[in-house]
């Protein structure tokens, strides 16, 4: 493999579970991910405003400043993609994390082999799979850009997730059309939707707010999936 072409992709895991740390640690050793792990929050933050990392996997019972205080300071001034850690069937911490700005969340206990996928696909998003594709898409005041995967509401940019962009994306693109649940989890996370898929009405409810005023409207079809269209006049 040429080195000077490979990069390791940087993961930071914030984390007070030190044997859990270690694990992830030694599970990724070969891999094409470079861990490293920090136990608190204010350091956790520190060291993700500090450094260039590719995703972040954040517990939310850290000491200090909690796992949503990190996510919502580090939001203000950092798009990197993060995943929550969150305990088992605490659903409504996996709602707040999604509202507060994570691209996906892992209940504990979870295996390797789970959290190495939703990395992968978490970094896809993040990465783009369309980032060749240099045109601006726009409906309304809603403009997308695939390449710089901005977006804007007439000159403003808003301010979006790796995920949000994704799913916004699919809306525009296939606007005035209904687009599945199913099509959306396969893009997103590449299974079909499930009966109780929560997170995507969490991100689904981030961009109707995020993109108010931009003369267009998400639409839900009831058992089905939404349709972007713009506002009649």
């Amino acid at each position: 493999m040429d080195t000077q072409s490979h990069r390791r992709s940087a993961i930071l895991v914030i984390d007070d579970d030190v044997r859990l740390c270690r694990l992830i640690a030694e599970f990724f050793g070969d891999s094409d991910y470079s861990i490293q792990a920090v136990h608190n929050g204010a350091t956790g933050l520190a060291r993700a405003l500090d450094e260039p990392f590719d995703l972040i996997l954040l517990d939310i019972m850290l000491p200090g400043l909690d796992g949503f205080e990190v996510l919502t300071q580090l939001r203000r001034r950092s798009s990197v993609p993060v995943i929550m850690l969150t305990a088992r069937g605490a659903q409504e911490d996996c709602v707040r994390g999604l509202n507060t700005g994570a691209d996906d969340y892992l209940a504990k206990p979870f295996g390797p082999e789970e959290l190495a996928a939703r990395m992968a696909a978490v970094l896809r998003r993040a990465r783009g799979a369309s980032a060749a594709n240099v045109e601006t898409v726009s409906i309304g005041s809603l403009r997308l850009s695939a390449s710089s995967r901005r977006v804007w509401v007439g000159e403003e940019p808003i301010e979006i997730t790796a995920t949000e962009f994704e799913i916004l994306d699919l809306l525009v693109r296939g606007r005035g059309r209904v687009v599945t649940r199913d099509q959306v989890c396969g893009i997103l996370y590449q299974r079909p939707a499930t009966p109780f898929e929560r997170s995507l009405e969490v991100h689904i409810s981030r961009l109707r707010r995020k993109t108010e005023g931009a003369g267009v409207t998400i639409r839900s079809i009831r058992g089905v999936g939404y349709v972007l269209a713009g506002d009649e006049p």
